[in-house]
């Protein structure tokens, strides 16, 4: 059953560093049952279901070809294109249009290029973007290489022009065609090819073309990697309990899904209410405690705080019936339960969620208001959605022929694999994590320095059929949460019956969950809500110690009962202070507990939850 224990697995023997398989996965559990492999067919014709095979093959041959395209639906590629295309197709006027500004910018490039070729230093028609890494060695600005890069940036221009503003075209279409056209522009990018790119020229006279050789044998080496199932290059240096969460503390409690972890006390007092972590499943929960002085963890037991984490198990194709509401009861619910065994049931709890962790925790959180669980003390959300509406360029991927196609996917393996995830992740930032990447290593040589995030990152994990689906479904596709239509026990759960004090935070620079979307827990929740944006992306914005260089933040509170104040009056009326966020949040915190006290015992082994292994348990070394 989904709420069934099991008995603690023997110990697993450790992979010995990040992205690589473990000689022996901790014991299997009974999975859940498994539903038919296809839905009750509808009636057909003379009130005949047409045969399940059909429905077999079609879903089959799906899930075949979602393995070659990476799980991008050509259906939806195809009906945006689609979309754009024909509305395009009648509006000859914008086609004018178009074409006046292709000849426009073709006068313009060939002014530039005429001034330049008799030495006249002229500023360039088409400047490229500062944050554009592809254009910023000084040979761009150098005949014929500023030609090339003004000719691509000029096209890029128009493409842009070309797929946004077109009256008709839904806006989910539009964002995907020029997605789609950017993604091919970048790979004709004059930056990716040798003989067009002045660093890789300069770089080869200068090495003698040492440069490529070192580029060939590091595609050779990552080759064999992806063949072998290793991790990328330098992960071998970053190991699980080794030099990545070494936090001290004892796994307490081991269920089907996760392990908890109860960090041991570093101060001779602590708050006396404990913080519960629960991590996203889609990443190893060990982001939250990476390197010594880079650990969220560290930092907090450091600060005076007992805290517990929860490692979620990697789950396998035994687990595809794993839902949504398996994740809550055997996750959040049953840790909160084994915290007040532990700390005594009187003793509220500060929870904290990170990215779907916290989504699964704002959902636990209506949940326990809805039916007067009061053993929260306050709410704390690290880039976690909880209304998906303006969800970002993930949304490029959120639609009915999308979720129809990752359903077969996943439907045929019983999981959506890391690198399904992964990928879409990179081609959100090909620039950055693909073109970029390729130029360094394979044409330049140079391997970028492995550090503690990297080799997190290369940790992958995967997720559940039937979890997933909801999560798209429920979640992404139809915005059940924040519409108040998401049922937990049989009924609906609203975010605004949450009271608890709420501490929300998004980063700048967030792909997977926009600071915008982040915001909106103030139209949701009817509770004192403190926002707080800092400088960085999704992970490295959440990795923030004190003393990490160029950060900085905004923070405001809204009290209880305040009018709403829209994100961009929020932030032009929110001053940005230099430093990490941690120091805030911890004396956030500390305001919202009691008087130190003497630490809780490590487990509670007189009442049936004695520390079963030193941390970071078993669960985190699964492959």
């Amino acid at each position: 059953m989904p709420g069934a224990l099991t008995s603690p697995p023997k110990p697993a023997a450790s992979r010995g560093r990040a992205g690589t398989k473990p000689a022996q996965s901790p014991a299997p559990r009974t999975p859940l049952p498994t539903p038919p492999l296809v839905p009750a067919a509808e009636p057909a014709g003379q009130g005949e279901a047409p045969p399940v095979w059909t429905e077999v093959l079609d879903r089959a041959l799906r899930a075949r070809l979602a393995r070659g395209t990476g799980g991008l639906s050509p259906a939806a590629l195809v009906g945006a294109w689609m979309d754009w295309a024909a509305h395009l197709a009648w509006a000859p006027g914008l086609r004018l249009r178009l074409a006046d500004h292709a000849l426009r910018r073709g006068y313009d490039l060939a002014a530039y290029a005429a001034g330049r070729a008799v030495g006249a230093e002229l500023p360039p028609p088409f400047p490229p973007d500062p944050r554009d890494g592809r254009f910023g060695h000084e040979g761009w600005r150098r005949p014929p290489f500023d030609l090339f890069q003004q000719s691509f940036l000029a096209a890029e221009t128009w493409w842009r022009e070309a797929t946004t503003g077109l009256r008709g075209v839904t806006r989910q279409h539009e964002d995907a065609v020029a997605f789609a056209a950017r993604q091919i522009l970048d790979t004709l990018s004059p930056s990716n090819l040798p003989w067009a790119n002045p660093e890789v020229i300069e770089c080869t006279m200068t090495d003698g073309g040492a440069n490529l050789v070192r580029g060939f044998l590091n595609w050779a080496d990552d080759a064999a990697r992806l063949m072998d199932g290793r991790g990328p290059a330098g992960t071998e240096d970053f190991a699980v309990g080794r030099n990545l969460a070494v936090t001290p503390g004892q796994v307490v409690f081991r269920n089907a899904l996760i392990e908890l972890i109860q960090y041991t006390p570093q101060t001779d007092q602590v708050r006396p209410e404990p913080v519960l972590i629960v991590p996203a499943w889609i990443m190893k929960y060990y982001i939250l405690d990476l390197s010594p002085g880079r650990s969220l963890i560290e930092y907090l037991v450091r600060q005076g705080h007992t805290v517990f984490a929860i490692s979620w198990r990697n789950p396998g194709p035994a687990d595809r019936n794993l839902g949504l509401d398996d994740y809550r009861t055997l996750g959040v619910m049953a840790a909160l339960d084994a915290i007040g065994t532990i700390c005594g049931e009187k003793r509220k709890v500060h929870a904290l969620g990170y990215c779907l962790g916290g989504t699964l925790l704002s959902i636990a959180a209506a949940a326990m208001a809805r039916d007067g669980d009061d053993r929260l003390a306050t709410l704390t959300l690290l880039a976690a959605q909880t209304d998906f509406e303006e969800a970002g360029e993930l949304m490029l991927f959120i639609n009915e022929a999308q979720v129809a196609f990752l359903e077969d996917m996943m439907w045929a393996s019983g999981t959506l694999g890391s690198e399904q995830m992964s990928g879409t992740f990179q081609i959100l930032r090909s620039n950055d994590l693909i073109w970029s990447r390729l130029v360094r290593e394979y044409m330049l040589g140079e391997r970028q320095p492995m550090n503690d995030l990297m080799a997190w990152n290369a940790d992958g994990t995967r997720m559940p059929y039937r979890m997933h689906s909801e999560y798209l479904r429920g979640l992404f596709l139809h915005n059940d949460l924040a519409e108040g239509r998401h049922r937990v026990g049989g009924r609906p759960v609203a975010l605004n019956d949450i009271r608890v004090p709420i501490f929300a935070l998004g980063t700048e620079w967030d792909h997977v969950a926009p600071w915008r979307s982040v915001y909106k827990i103030h139209l949701l929740a009817d509770a004192e809500v403190t926002f707080l944006l800092t400088t960085g992306g999704h992970n490295a914005g959440i990795v923030s110690p004190p003393g990490h260089p160029h950060r900085r933040f905004r923070v405001a509170e809204r009290p209880h009962g305040a009018n709403y104040r829209d994100p961009e009056t929020w932030l032009a009326h929110t001053p940005p202070r230099e430093g990490s966020w941690w120091p805030e949040w911890a004396g956030w915190l500390a305001a919202q507990s009691g008087s130190l006290t003497a630490p809780p015992p490590m487990g509670a082994p007189e009442r049936g939850l004695p520390p079963l292994e030193p941390a970071p348990g078993q669960y985190v070394r699964a492959a």
